[in-house]
């Protein structure tokens, strides 16, 4: 019988937020980083934070400095799902099955003023939010960090994320 997840993290939401970057929920082996810095996209196969050095030309190596760099950049960062279940033992977002939406956290961030842009790491993601939230027509999909989106290399990632978050 599948375990149901709860999300490990709040969502982080800096003062003066400009982009909001939604992904779905952490990977199953989240886990595997537990004690070493664990945050948002903290699998050690996705791309994300890989991207982000790019982007940033930031080492972003611990929480804090992620968290530095977002709240520079007015970046918040959260997922779509609070609470899942897996019906396979892997990362998919298609295996993700919701028991409970973040509606709540997106809510509050989306009623902030200085709110521009919301990119969504996979057109999965944006599709659960186009569920949650249709009156909501802003946001892109950005190509997945998920190493198994294969489509684009790393360099590419970063050059159109680069086009598209804060300078």
């Amino acid at each position: 019988m599948p375990i149901i997840e709860i999300h490990p993290h709040q969502a982080f939401v800096p003062k003066n937020v400009k982009v909001l970057i939604l992904g779905s929920f952490p990977g199953k082996d989240h886990s595997d980083v537990q004690g070493k810095d664990e945050w948002f996209y903290a699998s050690k196969r996705n791309q994300f934070w890989k991207i982000m050095r790019g982007v940033y030309n930031l080492p972003l190596l611990t929480t804090q400095e992620k968290k530095d760099c977002f709240e520079e950049k007015g970046i918040a960062v959260t997922d779509v799902f609070l609470k899942i279940k897996r019906k396979e033992n892997n990362n998919l977002d298609a295996n993700l099955e919701m028991i409970e939406d973040n509606s709540k956290a997106i809510q509050s961030i989306l009623n902030l003023p200085n709110l521009q842009s919301i990119f969504f790491t996979s057109q999965f993601v944006e599709k659960q939010f186009r569920k949650l939230f249709p009156s909501i027509k802003m946001g892109e999909s950005l190509p997945s960090p998920s190493p198994r989106y294969a489509r684009m290399s790393l360099q590419e990632k970063i050059d159109h994320y680069k086009k598209k978050l804060p300078k």
